[in-house]
């Protein structure tokens, strides 16, 4: 993977917008292998044409509903009226295709994508098949909706789920990292955290050293803000009181296996267990 300054970590809202996109990210501008993330915003009536290239891509909306069409498939999202809202179903558009992405009542959608090696077939995700996870307990207690982890739904390599994190609370926590390859215990996978806060509230985002001039960040974040994950210890994510987070993570790596496997900080485990508590 590539070396980080710390500027380069947090890209506040705005920062990387660029024609429908309010978000533009991927290998071009971050100097890594495999994970992108753009955000698309569509007025009423409004379509955008995605071309995939060597990227699969999963549809999310984020606020409104859309359809996609892509090679004789049309798929109908429902979506939500925004990520506070609930589950929302999605779309699997495969590498080398073309999608028609179109709203009549306009939205926001983010497109997360993996550069992958096999082509599968375009796929609707309901709603109702997200497995949603209780995760944590006492002021760690967070909403995960794992609605294209690892043992999910399947990609070729990219891996994406939504967190809810009460206000006052901590997530990604304790501390974890997945940037090694040891088999049966860490994945190598790069990682984008995109955030939205309720009610212009504001989080903070911790990534620490794991090596020797490795990313390093304590960044306030905001709606619309991202932060880039290419090693290190990450977490916690906190939320300010009063106001729920919300993070979507998208992840891909070079692993013969598509799997997210984690090493927890040593430091920050009181009892002994392996697991988020």
């Amino acid at each position: 993977m590539s070396d980080f300054e710390k500027p380069d970590l947090h890209l506040p809202a705005g920062s990387t917008a660029g024609g429908p996109y309010a978000v533009d990210i991927g290998p071009a501008r971050t100097g890594w292998g495999y994970t992108s993330l753009r955000v698309l915003e569509l007025p009423p009536g409004g379509s955008h044409r995605l071309e995939t290239g060597d990227s699969e891509w999963i549809v999310l909306p984020l606020g409104g509903g859309c359809t996609v069409h892509t090679h004789g498939e049309l798929f109908q999202l429902h979506g939500r009226d925004g990520v506070f809202g609930g589950v929302s179903d999605f779309a699997y558009v495969p590498r080398d295709a073309h999608a028609l992405i179109a709203s009549g009542a306009g939205g926001r959608f983010a497109l997360a994508g993996a550069r992958c090696e096999r082509r599968l077939p375009a796929r609707y995700g309901p709603a109702p098949e997200v497995p949603v996870e209780a995760r944590g307990s006492g002021m760690q207690a967070r909403r995960v909706h794992n609605f294209a982890a690892a043992g999910s739904f399947d990609c070729d390599r990219l891996i994406a789920v939504e967190v809810l994190t009460p206000g006052g609370h901590w997530s990604s926590y304790p501390p974890h990292k997945h940037d090694e390859h040891l088999p049966g215990e860490e994945s190598e996978l790069e990682e984008i955290y995109y955030f939205e806060i309720d009610r212009g509230g504001t989080g903070y985002q911790r990534v620490s050293p794991s090596r020797p001039g490795g990313a390093d960040l304590l960044a306030e974040v905001r709606t619309g803000d991202v932060v880039l994950v290419p090693d290190g210890w990450h977490g916690p994510s906190i939320a300010e009181p009063g106001h729920t987070m919300y993070y979507l993570n998208v992840m891909a790596g070079p692993g013969a296996e598509r799997e997210w496997l984690i090493r927890f900080h040593p430091g920050h485990l009181t009892d002994g267990t392996k697991g988020y508590r």
